[in-house]
């Protein structure tokens, strides 16, 4: 059995959000990482114009986020991908590529943390119905 499928994932409840954030993170999540996911949900979908998300934690210590939709989200990645994702899916994505993205950021708190969480929710993702949707926008 691979790692992957032993990595389990939690709904955090509305009213820990911010003690969770707050712990895991600190002030970076607000003021960086939080609005670079937004604006890439806005930069792969024209789909997705805002709302609440919904926040999880991973057995593995990683964190991913989601918005709030019945709907699929149409994306197009500037790597050519095009296709509909689940709102769960959409949001891992937002997340991986935000992470990516921020792990070349000059601040190396930032930098080092957006790695590391990128790799705890990549190692996540296999166990997914569309692991290979994700893959194919974040690669």
């Amino acid at each position: 059995m691979s790692e992957s499928t032993s990595i389990t994932t939690t709904l955090i409840p509305e009213k820990e959000r911010l003690t969770y954030i707050e712990k895991t993170f600190g002030m970076v999540f607000p003021l960086r990482i939080e609005p670079f996911i937004y604006s890439v949900a806005r930069h792969i979908s024209e789909d997705y114009n805002g709302g609440y998300w919904h926040y999880h934690s991973l057995s593995n210590g990683g964190f991913w986020m989601h918005p709030e939709s019945g709907e699929p989200f149409d994306v197009i990645s500037d790597n050519g991908y095009t296709g509909s994702m689940q709102p769960e899916a959409f949001g891992i994505t937002c997340c991986l590529y935000s992470y990516s993205n921020l792990s070349f950021y000059e601040n190396k708190q930032l930098s080092d943390l957006c790695t590391q969480h990128y790799h705890l929710l990549r190692d996540f993702v296999p166990k997914l119905s569309q692991a290979g949707q994700i893959s194919a926008v974040c690669d």
